[in-house]
C-alpha cells in the first residue's frame, strides 16, 4: 500500500478515536499496534518494547514529575489568591481590571506551574465568577482565562520544553532561555489587547466603583503584591538561574524547586499533611498522564516513520519550495498548526521533530529558533477544537449559562494574536536567539 494511504488511514483513526472520547494515549498506542502489525509485521513489537524502555529510564524526564509537584504545592500555598486580590485593586482604575489581572497572574502562574491544566482551572475558579458578577462579556471572560492559561506551556520552566529538549538533543537551559522572551511577548499582546478592547468597548468590562477602588490603600496593595509575588518569583529565578549558569542539571534544579516550594508552603502557613497528600496525588496523576501520552505517541511515531511518513511529510513541505526556504518553513508551521487540531502536543513533537529538524539544518535555520517557533505554534493546539484541552478545561468549570460556542468565540482573538506573535518572531529572530547566547548550558 502507498505510504500516503497508510498515513491518511492512521490520522483518520486518530480523528475517529478522539471524537469517540477515547484518551489520546490509548488512541495513539492502539493505532500504532494495529497499523504496525498489518503494515510492518511482528518485528514492530520488539521495537515498541525497546522504545518504551528507553522512555522509562530517561533521566531527563525525571524533571517532569518534580516540576508538576512544585506546581501542585504552590497552587495550594495560597499565593495565587492573595496576588489576585492585590492585582485587581492595583489595576482597578482601568476597564477590565479583572481580565488584566488574569493575564498578569497567568504569566506568573505559568512560570510557577508549567502545567496548562492547573493554570486554566485555577484562573477559571478564581476569576471567572468575579468577572461574570461584574457584568463582563462572557466571550471576553472565557477567552482571557483559557488563553492566559496556555502561557504555562511556553514560559519556563515548561514541561513541553523539557520533552522538546529530550527529543532534539538541545540543551534544556538554552530552550528555557529561548522561550523566555516569546512567552513575555505573548503575555504583553494579551494584556494590551484586553486593555484596548475594554477602552474601546467599556460595556464588555465595567470599571470598579470608586468605593471598591478605595477599599485598600496604595501601601496595603503594594505590601500584598510584595508578599505574594516576590517569593515565588525568586524561586523560579533560582531554578532557572541554576540551570542557565550550569550549576545544576534540569533534573537537579526541579528537585530543588520542589523542595523550596514545600518550604514556601510552610512559611505561608498553608502546610498540612492532607494538602501534601493531595499535591503528591495530583502530581502523580498528571505525570502518569504525560508519560502515557509520550509512550503512545512514541510508538505511533515509530510506525508513522516506518510506513513512509517521513517521505510523505517531506514531500508536503517541499510543495512550499516555490517560495524558497521560507515557503518550506511556512509549510512546516502550517503542518504543526493542523496537527494541533488532531493530536496532543506530545504527539506533534514526536512526529514532526524527526522530520523537521534535519530538514531545518539543511535549509540553514537555527535549530533552537525553529524549536521555539514550534513551541509557540503549539500553544494554539490548546485553543483549537477538537483536541483543544484549554477549551475542555474551561467547559468543566463554567456555569451552564456559558456555552461551548461562547468559549470558541472567546479564544478566537487570542488565536489571532498567537499567529501575529509567530510572524514577529520570524521577522525578529533575535527575540528568541539572544538570551541563549548568555546561557552556560
Amino acid at each position: 500500500m502507498e505510504p500516503t494511504i497508510w498515513i491518511a488511514l492512521m490520522f483518520s483513526g486518530v480523528l475517529v478515536g478522539i471524537l469517540a472520547g477515547t484518551p489520546i494515549a490509548f488512541v495513539l498506542g492502539g493505532l500504532a499496534v494495529f497499523f504496525g502489525y498489518f503494515g510492518m509485521g511482528e518485528r514492530v513489537f520488539p521495537m515498541f518494547v525497546n522504545r518504551m524502555w528507553q522512555t522509562s529510564v530517561n533521566e531527563l524526564l525525571a524533571a517532569i514529575p518534580m516540576f508538576i509537584f512544585m506546581a501542585a504545592i504552590l497552587d495550594r500555598s495560597g499565593i495565587a489568591d492573595g496576588l489576585f486580590k492585590a492585582l485587581q485593586y492595583a489595576l482597578g482604575r482601568f476597564n477590565g481590571a479583572i481580565a488584566l489581572t488574569v493575564v498578569v497572574l497567568s504569566t506568573v502562574f505559568a512560570a510557577v506551574t508549567g502545567v496548562v491544566g492547573a493554570s486554566v482551572i485555577s484562573m477559571s475558579f478564581m476569576a471567572l465568577p468575579a468577572m461574570l458578577r461584574y457584568g463582563y462579556d462572557k466571550k471576553l471572560a472565557t477567552g482571557v482565562v483559557a488563553s492566559g492559561g496556555t502561557l504555562g506551556i511556553i514560559i519556563p520552566p515548561s514541561i513541553m520544553l523539557v520533552i522538546m529538549a529530550d527529543q532534539s538533543g538541545e540543551s534544556v537551559g538554552r530552550l528555557f532561555a529561548g522561550s523566555f522572551f516569546p512567552g513575555l511577548l505573548l503575555a504583553a499582546l494579551y494584556f494590551f489587547y484586553v486593555l484596548i478592547r475594554c477602552w474601546v468597548q467599556p460595556s464588555v468590562a465595567p470599571k470598579f466603583s470608586e468605593e471598591e477602588r478605595s477599599r485598600y490603600t496604595g501601601w496595603q496593595i503594594t505590601m500584598m503584591i510584595l508578599i505574594n509575588l516576590v517569593p515565588p518569583v525568586l524561586l523560579i529565578l533560582g531554578v532557572l538561574g541554576s540551570i542557565w549558569a550550569g550549576v545544576a542539571t534540569p533534573t537537579e534544579a526541579s528537585a530543588i524547586g520542589a523542595f523550596l516550594s514545600l518550604v514556601l508552603m510552610v512559611l505561608y502557613g498553608r502546610f498540612s499533611f492532607s494538602a501534601l497528600k493531595e499535591s503528591v496525588w495530583s502530581a502523580t496523576r498528571t505525570s502518569c498522564m504525560v508519560i502515557m501520552v509520550m509512550v503512545g505517541a512514541t510508538i505511533f511515531t515509530q510506525v508513522f516513520l516506518g510506513l513512509g511518513g517521513r517521505s510523505v511529510v517531506t514531500n508536503l513541505i517541499a510543495a512550499g519550495d516555490i517560495f524558497d526556504r521560507w515557503g518550506m518553513f511556512i509549510m512546516m508551521m502550517l503542518i504543526v498548526f493542523i496537527l494541533g487540531f488532531l493530536l496532543d502536543w506530545v504527539g506533534v513533537i514526536l512526529i514532526t521533530f524527526p522530520v523537521f529538524l534535519p530538514l531545518a539544518a539543511e535549509l540553514g535555520f537555527d535549530p533552537l529558533w525553529l524549536i521555539v517557533m514550534i513551541a509557540v505554534n503549539l500553544q494554539a493546539s490548546f485553543l483549537t477544537p477538537p483536541v483543544g484541552y484549554s477549551l475542555f478545561y474551561m467547559r468543566s468549570t463554567v456555569p451552564p449559562s456559558i456555552s461551548m460556542m461562547d468559549i470558541y468565540k472567546g479564544v478566537l482573538p487570542f488565536l489571532v494574536l498567537q499567529l501575529f506573535a509567530i510572524v514577529l518572531l520570524a521577522i525578529f529572530p533575535e527575540i528568541i536567539t539572544w538570551l541563549p547566547t548568555l546561557v552556560g548550558r
